[in-house]
């Protein structure tokens, strides 16, 4: 027969596992709270790695909290917390041979790590997807790509990657002027013109403002004006073709005779100088 101090010992015990989930909960929003001031510190800003481990490292503490008190409301049910290990072991086993994507995605994730693979802040291409490194979990690795959305790639898809260590890829837009000074003013006013409109026309392709150069001189005595783009990589299609054509239409309004080839797009290789910071230096 149940007695009050029965019921008043099942109330008590209830109130200790309610508390130990909010303390929990609680743990969780502090880990998370200071895992993003750590990723936003000045510290974090200069030494990437330290971002990558802080991700990974808030990932696996809060697995843990969430695991340990699970394993303690159990143990105030009347659950030992041999047989909650064991059991667990047991899942670990089914998913371990039922869901080896998920294994997959662990290994992975410390592969990259210990690796130098990427860091949080760096340009990557992974799985033909192209952001910013944002976030590094046990499964999951998180770009921004150049429309602003999140892309959530799994870790055991992380095969051949590609690094833009720049973070941007540059586009060479040369404008060749005519030798009629008169009409090389209005050329060059057009392309100052159509070059402001561009991040307007082609949102989600531009790391940085454009810049106009010139007039250069080639060493066939020709000038142009140069047009440089600093843009996300694989992103150059519609400089390559909208605003080459749209370059060119309004060119021939005031110069006819203006010739396609006289409008070019380049890719210009940089020499990359790595950024006085404690990383080490990777190649594209």
């Amino acid at each position: 027969m149940t007695t009050f101090l029965d019921d008043l010992a099942v109330w008590e015990r209830a109130l200790l596992v309610l508390a130990v989930a909010i303390a929990a909960h609680v743990l969780v929003y502090v880990v998370r709270l200071s895992s993003n001031r750590a990723m936003t510190s000045s510290v974090s800003t200069h030494i990437s790695k330290w971002r990558t481990f802080v991700s990974l490292t808030t990932s696996i503490l809060i697995f843990v909290l969430y695991f340990g008190a699970g394993g303690f409301a159990l143990s105030e049910l009347g659950v030992s917390l041999k047989t909650y290990f064991a059991s667990a072991s047991i899942i670990g086993l089914a998913v371990a041979f039922g869901s080896q994507g998920l294994v997959q995605d662990v290994v992975s994730g410390l592969t990259v790590v210990f690796t130098d693979l990427f860091d949080i802040g760096d340009v990557v291409e992974i799985s033909g997807q192209v952001g910013e490194v944002e976030k590094f979990g046990m499964r999951f690795t998180v770009l921004r790509n150049p429309m602003g959305a999140e892309v959530f790639v799994p870790n055991r898809s992380i095969t051949n990657v590609i690094s833009y260590p720049r973070g941007y890829v540059r586009c060479l837009v040369d404008v060749v002027l005519p030798q009629d000074a008169a009409k090389a003013e209005e050329v060059e006013k057009t392309v100052e013109l159509l070059t402001g409109s561009a991040l307007e026309q082609f949102p989600g392709i531009a790391r940085a403002e454009p810049e106009i150069t010139g007039p250069h001189t080639t060493t066939a005595g020709k000038t142009y004006m140069r047009i440089k783009f600093r843009i996300w990589p694989g992103r150059g299609a519609p400089l390559e073709g909208f605003f080459r054509q749209n370059m060119l239409q309004a060119i021939k309004l005031q110069v006819p005779d203006y010739a396609d080839w006289m409008v070019s797009v380049n890719y210009e290789v940089e020499t990359f100088v790595a950024p006085k910071r404690h990383r080490r230096r990777r190649s594209a």
